[in-house]
């Protein structure tokens, strides 16, 4: 089966930061920091469980820190040339370390980094780790390459402002730091005890900075941080920028050895840093070397130039940043400065390399959704969300709190307030500190608990469903013009099909509900062969079904939320129903049937049981047995009833998927199901409390139950079964 690929982008460094102290320029002793062994067993289980695929771990090389770690023998950095008291994950010290911030035991943090890559691959994920080829920080020094690797520009001639036997570029004088000095009042002063680390860094001749500045005198708004590496570009030729990659400049061998190394611990991927600033020549070599002996290897490309785009993907990225394209398009519809027709031209413009584009609303350097630069709420992305995952079969990227609605809004220290969650600052954004440790979501309001469970569905749509991963496109926007039932600045409409599945994907944008009229002409019958007739269509989020006339040229009537998606599944076949369930014809009251399922997590919880298989559930009251270890006490009988209630108040999601048996959750068992059980499965979750199949009625949120009322229990002593008796109050 092919696998659409979601990735997850976190860092380390906050995420499962438990110290919510969040002091403004914080020591890592005043804020904390995450560590590597954050991510357990039953974390990243949970992370698996939203939809994800491959989890990239943002910043795990050792890179620049105000930190201290000399006692363990690794280098100390200047101040002048770090940014932030964390540092920035992209200002690399030594390409075969890990950042030392994230262990709990620094002298082993290599072996807690291969501990994470095999849990995370234990779990059914992929890894991706960070490379950085165009730029070191200034005081690159490897303590850790292996024995006989000769390190950066350790063997440079700094005489030679370019030669392609060395690492850096060279310019003429030493570094003159003044202007950044002069944007940085702490360096204005030195006290005679902070003197070592306060005084004047001092580099000669100085080295061209990682964005181009050839002279000695970069200024505050320059990677005055980072240096340069030489690929076998002159920049400053007196004839102009000139290549030479014969022979093959030294820098091309170590890079490539860099990716080498790292793929022999198990990554399984590479997220290039600013790739479009190393030349496709380069890029074509180190790929064809790394998948040559590491065939599975991905390789994504932060590239921002869309007429560089082919010249990349030719070069062995097998996924592009479309940030330039459709980030910037999807941003603009959130914000209601484009229509959401603009969203066709983005798609094909790069049709020809369409399954190269990785999507994606936020990363580390965009501002966050739910900030006040961007648009200020979380849920008015999601139709974005929806059209970057359902539209095509390539990747899609969500970046950690994302999910959560993270606001990105705090003043951390280096970062400032600007929209973004820092990479240069000891943090812990409130939306992850618990987001993933507290399983109960305690922690989350129940706006983010809302968000969760609505991108867990679409994450979860995108591979489950066959028409979504696997399927062709069809936009339906040309056919659908302006009128009274449909409006191109909010609205986008499109089908995706494979073998008899086929699906229409409406998205609002606008804040306000709609009644839409979609048109499917008669083209995308004969290019899907599509007959016309009446189908039975199930809307995948709520589970509804319907009959709807398809003919060509004909309307598709659809009920659209504020910031709302709907998905139609049929099937082509004419079938009686695309979605085949086992019969079911008792008539359940929806409140008590959803405090069952509620019940049942919460004794599997407590008591460490089974899942009750005796249960009469009615609507005066109701009867469960469970086989447990040990007769109940007094309080554990009432803590069960004070539990339940509390489980009600927080006020979970009742959430449906339909998945088929190969894309079951790893906790959910199927040996209560019946011999004659269908193929396809409807899933019902409760928050991210509990998920089982199950074909009942169910309330829409765990607040619409009622009072959950404990009648008593019976213990039977030679059975171990335990009798609960309860009704549900309204």
């Amino acid at each position: 089966m092919k696998e659409k690929v979601i990735i997850y982008q976190v860092l380390p460094r906050l995420f499962g930061n438990q110290n919510t102290t969040c002091k403004e320029n914080g020591t890592i002793e005043e804020n904390g920091c995450g560590k590597l062994n954050n991510f357990s067993d039953e974390v990243l289980a949970r992370i698996h469980d939203m939809g994800f695929t491959h989890i990239w771990y943002t910043g795990v090389i050792r890179h620049a820190t105000q930190t201290n770690y000399s006692s363990y023998g690794i280098p100390t950095q200047h101040a002048e040339v770090v940014k932030g008291k964390a540092g920035s994950p992209y200002a690399i010290t030594d390409y075969y370390d890990i950042d030392p911030d994230l262990a709990v035991n620094v002298s082993m943090r290599m072996k807690e980094w291969e501990q994470l890559i095999e849990r995370t691959h234990k779990a059914g994920m992929k890894v991706i780790m960070d490379f950085v080829p165009n730029h070191v920080a200034r005081e690159y020094h490897s303590i850790c390459k292996p024995t006989g690797v000769r390190d950066l520009g350790e063997d440079d001639d700094p005489n030679m402002h370019f030669s392609t036997r060395n690492n850096f570029y060279y310019a003429w004088g030493d570094l003159d730091l003044n202007e950044i000095r002069q944007s940085k009042p702490e360096f204005k002063a030195f006290s005679a005890k902070d003197a070592k680390i306060y005084e004047p860094y001092t580099e000669s001749p100085a080295r061209a900075t990682g964005n181009d500045r050839f002279d000695n005198h970069p200024g505050c708004n320059d990677w005055y941080e980072t240096v340069k590496l030489n690929y076998g570009v002159d920049y400053c030729d007196a004839g102009g920028r000139s290549y030479h990659y014969e022979p093959v400049p030294n820098t091309w061998g170590k890079m490539t050895d860099i990716l080498l190394f790292w793929a022999s611990k198990g990554v399984d991927g590479f997220r290039c840093d600013m790739a479009e600033m190393v030349p496709t020549a380069f890029w074509s070599y180190a790929t064809g070397i790394l998948k040559a002996k590491y065939p599975h290897i991905v390789v994504i490309g932060e590239v921002y130039d869309p007429n560089q785009y082919r010249n990349y993907v030719k070069a062995g990225f097998d996924y592009l940043y479309d940030k330039v394209g459709m980030y910037d398009c999807l941003r603009g519809v959130v914000r209601g400065e484009r229509p959401a027709a603009s969203i066709t031209h983005e798609w094909q413009v790069v049709d020809d390399i369409r399954d190269h584009m990785l999507y994606f609303l936020e990363n580390h350097d965009e501002q966050r959704i739910a900030s006040d630069f961007f648009c200020g709420s979380a849920m008015k992305a999601i139709p974005a969300a929806a059209m970057s995952l359902f539209f095509q079969k390539n990747p899609f990227m969500l970046y950690s709190g994302q999910e959560f609605g993270e606001k990105g809004m705090d003043e951390e220290g280096f970062s400032g307030t600007d929209g973004r969650t820092t990479i240069f600052d000891y943090w812990s954004p409130e939306t992850l500190a618990h987001a993933y440790q507290d399983s109960s979501d305690s922690a989350l309001s129940q706006e983010q608990k809302y968000l969760a469970a609505t991108y867990r569905q679409l994450l979860r749509f995108a591979n489950e469903e066959k028409a979504i991963r696997e399927g062709e496109t069809f936009d339906l926007m040309y056919v659908n013009p302006g009128s009274e039932n449909f409006d191109p600045r909010t609205n986008f409409a499109f089908l995706r099909k494979k073998d008899d599945e086929a699906m229409l994907i409406v998205l609002n944008f606008a804040q306000e509900a709609r009644q839409l009229q979609v048109c499917i002409p008669g083209h995308a019958f004969d290019f899907f062969h599509i007959a016309e007739e009446e189908v039975l269509v199930t809307e995948l989020f709520s589970g509804g079904k319907k009959k709807v006339e398809l003919k060509k040229d004909g309307v598709f009537p659809i009920s659209m939320d504020a910031n709302g998606v709907r998905i139609y599944k049929f099937n082509v076949k004419m079938e009686e129903s695309d979605i085949i369930l086992n019969e079911h014809h008792k008539e359940e009251f929806p409140p008590a049937h959803t405090a069952e399922h509620l019940l049942n997590q919460l004794m599997v919880r407590l008591f460490g049981c089974e899942r009750s298989r005796n249960a009469h559930i009615e609507r005066k009251k109701s009867k469960m047995t469970f086989v447990v270890d040990h007769k109940p006490t007094r309080q554990e009988e009432k803590e069960i009833e004070t539990e339940m209630n509390r489980l009600i108040e927080l006020d979970m999601p009742v959430t449906y998927e339909f998945v088929d048996r190969d894309h079951i959750p790893a906790n959910v068992k199927l040996d209560r199901l019946p011999d004659d059980a269908s193929e396809t499965l409807r899933l019902v979750r409760i928050g991210d409390y509990d998920v089982c199949p199950c074909i009942g009625k169910h309330v829409r949120s765990t607040a619409q139950i009622g009072k959950f009322v404990l009648l008593g229990t019976n213990w039977d002593e030679h059975a171990h079964s335990l009798r609960i008796r309860f009704k549900i109050v309204q």
